[in-house]
């Protein structure tokens, strides 16, 4: 359970399943409803960006991958503001019998760009895991080369100097060699369910948010990997239906409190060809949650964390001998970050920036390469969000924040001795920015929560240079619906805890009218869902709640402690007891609603998806009948059936902290049930699952409770594919019209 909601991803790679809808399109229905049909089959409400968009090494110039006329590679130009050549027509290229041109949706340059990395029949495994058919094409002799013989592998990376090109294939490290023509296979062990090398296991990918698990080292002389070896960790099974007699899909799955894999780093030189274990320390119950090379002197870095993940080592490793030093460590009572990478090594020092919570938000921080802190960067009452990269030779960090507003992000530049901050995005709203190699420019795609979302391209002093991406088209198929404008509001409960909210009334809204009011909740730990951003993030939902919106109810979203942009106290309060804090803030978000004079106090409803099931369950049985209807969506029911890494971080092992896993259990609860309750689940739910459904359902029927229940076959977590998404749109819009 990824800390962002799940939304957000979801949405994104069901749209792009969907892609040519987008632009096909444009009309809305005569009568300016928000329709189902409209949001998950014609999939018009979707923002376009400019995703497609590839800087080159020169950032006055950009690639493209485009189909008209042939799928081509087109280079452009800033300055020109067009096409200005094309580098590949991959048309024109024979890709084999059972590869076609439309096949390829992927692609990379090398360091110098002499060579392209194609990607075809790109196959996902779970949330980023992936194995595709890669073709590399050298531009200078136009020759194409099929990697393992067509065969589909995984995370195919140049070296440096793109001599040569690694990758994984069930389950071993592999590369070839352009000078020599050869394939050499680094590793043996690999197996299914026993030992992977370089790529992550379930919960690492899961959890650590990365899949691909080697480096080359910048001299490309060798190559780090990380090493599983999963013999120990139980296997979790899933029934796939569809045959005769229905398939087992096996899986390795440490639930909390059980054994993980045994993760060692292993560094292979590419001149004797020996690999040598690096020096992670005696305790093998730990995590290595990133590695990295160092630029100017090809050590190996790596940050260790404990299995309860509230301490944290920098680890540098010399790679000839395999031996570490540590240089630096960072404690605490709760649990460190570890989503966002905490390190930057810069190129023309031996410092590097480190980013902190220890002073109640998260800062950076610069250290010296012996671990001593040469000065804190940034202070004050916000949090840090993202380091985007270090421009040395201009002597500049940039970063966004949440200084502005929590409910926004903006970006900034400071120097490397903390000095001259500048905000240099100045449209309100959310700024997701991508800055070229060179740093003299960068796309910042932005949105608020009254307009749709904008991409421009513009220079790092701020200065905004063209629109990529205006989204027309949207907005006005938006303008045209008989919609209303989202309200931010905040209120204080009954804990004095102040809490940030947004809702959306009907279109011709009374004031003097009761209206019913359906509450959406994530609220997991470090997600946030109140922002000032097109669709709050979540454009799928945002005009769903549109659509209902339109048939009279109110939709309102609260943020409840536990989330993000308002530092660490806050986001850290739920720590050793998930559910309890974030339940009593959504029931007294109800309770506040219920004394406004526009709504009807006995018809407010709650529903959520993952964590936000979670909530929804536990608001079901803990808010003594003030929730008239609730719908949970891949809940989960109790933490002892989920992952080791999520769950220890916030709630430690049920070893040590049983009663934080059983009293926010909805299973034992289940004679509290009040008020009509759907529950959905995807049966092969890999990440959730189906077991937490299945468990709940058993306790309530034990408890005599009466509820409707939707599983959707052969679905995982998304719960998507084909009409998939319609469907279960539609149940959910009569089960709220019939029950609120």
């Amino acid at each position: 359970m990824n800390k962002t909601s799940f939304f957000h991803a979801v949405c994104l790679a069901t749209c792009m399943l969907f892609l040519p809808f987008l632009h096909a399109q444009n009309s809305v229905s005569s009568d300016g409803k928000v329709t189902l049909e409209d949001l998950w089959i014609y999939y018009k409400y979707f923002p376009q960006s400019a995703s497609e968009f590839r800087w080159m090494n020169d950032d006055q110039y950009y690639s493209t991958l485009e189909s008209e006329g042939g799928l081509t590679i087109w280079k452009n130009g800033i300055v020109e503001g067009k096409r200005l050549e094309a580098i590949l027509n991959i048309t024109q290229l024979d890709l084999g019998e059972e590869v076609d041109a439309k096949d390829v949706t992927d692609y990379s340059f090398n360091s110098d760009e002499s060579k392209i990395l194609l990607k075809a029949k790109i196959e996902p495994i779970y949330r980023r895991s992936r194995k595709e058919i890669s073709y590399v094409y050298d531009r200078q002799t136009k020759n194409l080369f099929q990697l393992h013989d067509g065969q589909k592998v995984s995370y195919a990376t140049f070296s440096p100097d793109a001599s040569k090109i690694a990758y994984t294939f069930d389950n071993n490290l592999y590369y070839y060699d352009f000078t020599s023509q050869k394939r050499i296979q680094v590793t043996y062990d690999g197996k299914l369910n026993h030992i992977i090398n370089g790529s992550t296991d379930w919960v690492y990918e899961e959890e650590l948010s990365f899949a691909k698990a080697f480096e080359w080292s910048p001299d490309n002389q060798r190559i780090a990997f990380f090493r599983f070896d999963e013999t120990r960790v139980l296997e979790f099974s899933m029934v796939m239906y569809g045959e005769l007699y229905p398939d087992q899909h096996r899986f390795k799955y440490p639930k909390a409190g059980e054994q993980n894999a045994l993760v060692t780093i292993q560094i292979y030189d590419l001149n004797t060809k020996a690999t040598m274990p690096a020096d992670i320390g005696p305790e093998t119950d730990q995590y290595i949650s990133r590695m990295a090379w160092t630029p100017n002197d090809n050590q190996l870095a790596l940050l260790r964390l404990n299995r309860l993940q509230n301490q944290v080592d920098l680890l540098l490793v010399e790679p000839a001998s395999g031996k570490s030093t540590t240089l630096l460590t960072e404690k605490t009572d709760t649990y460190v970050e570890v989503e966002k990478d905490k390190w930057h090594f810069l190129s023309n020092s031996t410092d590097f920036i480190w980013t902190s919570e220890a002073s109640g938000y998260n800062h950076i921080y610069r250290y010296s390469r012996e671990g001593k802190l040469v000065k804190q960067l940034t202070k004050g009452k916000f949090d840090v969000d993202e380091i985007l990269g270090a421009d040395e030779e201009n002597n500049k960090i940039y970063f966004t924040s949440t200084e502005v507003s929590p409910l926004e992000r903006h970006l900034y530049s400071i120097s490397l001795e903390g000095k001259g901050k500048k905000q240099l995005t100045k449209q309100e709203g959310m700024h997701n920015i991508t800055f070229s190699s060179s740093y003299s420019y960068y796309v910042d795609n932005y949105s608020t929560a009254r307009d749709p979302n904008r991409t421009v391209l513009a220079h790092n002093n701020g200065k905004t240079e063209k629109t990529l991406v205006d989204n027309n088209g949207l907005r006005e198929r938006v303008n045209a619906l008989n919609i209303r404008q989202p309200e931010f509001f905040n209120f204080e409960t009954s804990e004095g805890i102040s809490l940030n909210g947004w809702m959306i009334k009907p279109k011709n809204f009374d004031p003097n009218t009761k209206h019913p009011v359906l509450m959406f909740c994530y609220g997991g730990p470090e997600s946030q869902e109140v922002l000032n951003a097109w669709g709050h993030g979540d454009p799928f939902n945002y005009m769903w709640f549109q659509h209902l919106a339109q048939e009279g109810y109110i939709v309102a979203c609260v943020d409840n402690r536990g989330t993000n942009g308002r530092g660490t106290a806050f986001k850290k309060a739920t720590h050793g007891d998930l559910g309890r804090l974030e339940t009593i803030d959504q029931i007294e978000t109800a309770k506040y609603l219920q004394q406004q004079t526009y709504v009807d106090p006995d018809r407010i409803g709650i529903w959520g998806w993952s964590y936000g099931g979670y909530l929804t369950s536990l608001c079901m049985v803990k808010g003594g009948g003030i929730f008239k209807a609730g719908i949970a969506v891949a809940p989960v029911t109790n933490w002892r059936f989920y992952d080791t890494i999520y769950t220890e971080r916030y709630l430690k092992r049920p070893q040590e902290n049983a009663k934080g896993y059983d009293e926010n259990s909805p299973i034992n609860y289940a004679k509290d049930l009040q008020g009509a309750y759907l529950l959905v689940h995807g049966m092969a739910d890999d990440n959730v699952h189906y077991q937490n459904s299945v468990e709940w359902v058993d306790a309530l029927i034990r408890a005599n409770k009466q509820f409707d229940m939707f599983f959707y076959p052969n679905k995982n977590h998304g719960i998507f594919g084909g009409i998939t998404r319609y469907h279960l749109y539609t149940k959910m819009t009569n089960f709220i019209k019939e029950n609120l």
